[in-house]
This record gives C-alpha cells, sequence and structure tokens, in this order.
C-alpha cells in the first residue's frame, strides 16, 4: 500500500530499496526557499542497521501490512517495555531497540497496536495524540496566553516538548506523536 511520504509515522514498517525497515523517527524539513523534504531514521529489520534517508514529500512509501494486534502498555524494567493483548491477557515484551523513539510516548495503560510480521513483533502504532504529565518546566506567565514564546517543558516519560508559557509543573498536556508537538492543554 503505497502513501506519500509525509504521512510516515515513527513505529510504520516501510518496504525501502526491496527490504523492510521500521521507521524510528520523521522529521519534517523545510529549508528556506527549498523543497520541504522527510528526513527518517530507519531500522533494516532483518540486519537491524540504522541509518537516515531523505524522502521528497510526494514520494510514494510502500507502506507493509502487518497484524496487529491490540495490547495495553504495562511497564518498562531496564531496556524491556512488558505489553498485554487485551483478549488473550497473553504478556510479552519489546525492547528499546525495535521502539525505537516510540518509548517517549508510553504511559501506563496506554492502548497501542503492536505490529507482528511472519508471527514476530517488529514495532507498535502509536494512537495520534497522547496526554502526559509536565515533570519539569519554568515557572508559567499568567498574562502570556496568546504569544509565540514556548519554553521547554520535560513530561513523565522524558520527552521534552516546546510548549507555551502558561504551562506549569503537574498538568497533563496533549502531544502529537507524529512530531512530538505539544497541541493542547488535557
Amino acid at each position: 500500500m503505497a502513501i506519500p511520504a509525509t504521512q510516515m509515522r515513527p513505529g510504520m514498517i516501510i518496504k525501502h530499496n526491496n527490504d523492510l525497515h521500521l521507521v524510528f523517527s520523521v522529521e519534517h524539513r523545510t529549508p528556506g526557499n527549498l523543497r520541504a523534504f522527510i528526513q527518517a531514521k530507519l531500522r533494516n529489520i532483518r540486519t537491524g542497521a540504522m541509518f537516515e534517508h531523505r524522502f521528497r514529500s510526494g514520494d510514494p512509501i510502500d507502506r507493509i501490512n502487518v497484524d496487529e494486534v491490540a495490547m495495553e502498555y504495562l511497564y518498562q524494567d531496564g531496556d524491556s517495555y512488558h505489553f498485554m493483548n487485551t483478549e488473550s491477557y497473553e504478556q510479552i515484551f519489546l525492547s528499546k531497540d525495535v521502539l525505537g523513539d516510540a518509548v517517549d510516548y508510553l504511559t501506563a495503560n496506554l492502548q497501542i497496536k503492536v505490529e507482528f510480521y511472519d508471527g514476530k513483533p517488529v514495532g507498535i502504532e502509536l494512537p495520534q495524540t497522547v496526554e502526559l504529565t509536565v515533570v519539569e518546566t519554568e515557572p508559567g506567565l499568567k498574562s502570556a496566553t496568546a504569544s509565540s514564546v514556548t519554553k521547554p517543558a520535560k513530561t513523565e516519560t522524558g520527552l521534552v516538548v516546546q510548549v507555551p508559557p502558561f504551562i506549569n509543573e503537574g498538568e497533563k498536556i496533549r502531544v502529537d506523536t507524529a512530531e512530538g508537538a505539544y497541541l493542547s492543554r488535557a
């Protein structure tokens, strides 16, 4: 199934150069007066090799259909992330190498889809947005409501997101999983 490069998301499985690759991270770049492009970090599923590739925005990407199983994220144990099948209650764990940047969006009891290819878990599909709690940021400003100024905020998973100045520690925010960008308060 071909999709444009702009619809690539972390955790997807794509076919690139006749090999299966897991998309680790995706960055949409628009440099000055040049054409926009997508900078993607890919991991070859067969060899495990990591590399970056630049796609033009309109390039067709072959997304591989994999078996998706609804699962719930349970907990992290070192470099292992544990998931439970919501129907059979069977548990599996995936390493950080398989998950890539998706680990920044995993919170307890998050409902996700784990992708299996030939019976082997190869990645996860995150929801479009996740709610994360801000654990560390500078004190908020009451009067700054409609400015374009942002400040960094560290979330419970360790992800650092640029947020408006009125966000304070302890607040829940909604984050876009495709770009890691602040959307709104939760």
